[in-house]
């Protein structure tokens, strides 16, 4: 077996004594408790020490990202922790912060607690509007080197020509999917001339309530993982929910507390439903790339059944429909 292959098996097996070990071997002394985190592209658990707080370990999922690629997505996180921006950056130990054990690469990361953002509460929307203008600052004062960029192409047409060749959409269906398809990329790409393509600068790139922790008056971002360049707006729009009335002063909050830090392209705005188009064909087939892993298998029973899949297409239908519909509005 190759060295891809048994990294591979070895993370799809791994088992409480590896993360334990693997902690261990770097000089903290476990005292056993363990609980996993919600977490599916990676393996993430609550550590206990005999002293001190909990340690979270993050257990990296073979062959996704290279090492450069997660050392530059950590370099990150530390460029936004020393400028006083509440992300969770990885721990150092001995001048590192990716280390290995065995088949296993991971990292290690204070425990804080709280709950997901209250998105009815608009001052507190507001004050995520500063925290990821805050981002941005950083961000655009350099490129990333590795990690990839938010495009039509790595998360719409190759999605879609992932899922085709591997044979997942049935073939009753095809039609149907490759002609919304083809329409849903004429129409992104009518978005983004409107956005006049934004500058790309390096971003959060997954953000929304799930990755913002709330404890009292205090916010906490984590997960970092999906870091990438891409447009201002991938970062804030993930936070609008409901109807466009619901979504305009949701928006109003996200993008006054965001002005009081970084000037926002109302363009951008154009780009909404662009990207969540995207990240709807893009999550379709990272379910489909995950299939075979056990804990996907448990967590979306559901997956690549013909109910699934018409489903799907509807969703594209939809957007298809909002594509073509003014965006929100937004008076600067």
């Amino acid at each position: 077996m190759d060295t891809a292959n048994a990294n591979s098996l070895a993370y799809l097996n791994l088992q409480p004594d590896d993360i334990l070990d693997a902690v261990e071997a770097l000089g903290f002394q476990c005292d056993g408790r363990m609980l996993a985190l919600n977490s599916y592209e990676n393996r993430v658990y609550q550590v206990g020490q005999d002293t001190g707080r909990p340690l979270v370990a993050k257990f990296y999922r073979p062959e996704r990202w290279s090492d450069d690629e997660i050392l530059e997505e950590h370099s990150f996180a530390a460029e936004l922790s020393e400028a006083e921006i509440p992300v969770l950056a990885p721990l150092q130990h001995n001048g590192e912060n990716l280390f290995r054990h065995n088949h296993f690469r991971f990292a290690l990361y204070a425990c804080h607690g709280g709950r997901a953002p209250d998105l009815d509460n608009l001052e507190l929307l507001a004050q995520l509007g500063r925290l990821v203008a805050r981002i941005h600052l950083v961000g655009e004062s350099s490129d990333f080197e590795y990690r990839p960029a938010l495009s039509m192409e790595s998360f719409g047409i190759e999605s879609c020509r992932y899922l085709l060749d591997n044979h997942f959409i049935p073939n009753e269906l095809i039609e149907s999917y490759t002609s919304v398809c083809e329409h849903l990329f004429g129409h992104i790409e009518d978005c983004y001339n409107r956005a006049d393509h934004p500058r790309n600068l390096r971003l959060h790139g997954d953000f929304h309530p799930g990755n913002v922790l709330v404890n009292e008056d205090r916010l906490h971002i984590v997960d970092l993982d999906d870091a990438r360049s891409g447009p201002a707006v991938q970062d804030l729009w993930m936070f609008l929910s409901g109807n466009r009335e619901e979504q305009t002063p949701q928006l109003e909050a996200l993008l006054s507390g965001y002005m009081e830090f970084r000037r926002f392209d109302a363009r951008e705005l154009h780009l909404i439903e662009a990207l969540r188009s995207l990240r709807i064909l893009h999550y379709a087939a990272w379910l489909a790339r995950r299939e075979d892993d056990p804990a996907f298998q448990i967590a979306f029973p559901w997956f690549n059944s013909s109910r699934y899949w018409e489903d799907h297409i509807l969703s594209l239908k939809e957007q298809l429909a909002l594509l073509q519909e003014p965006p929100l509005e937004w008076l600067d």
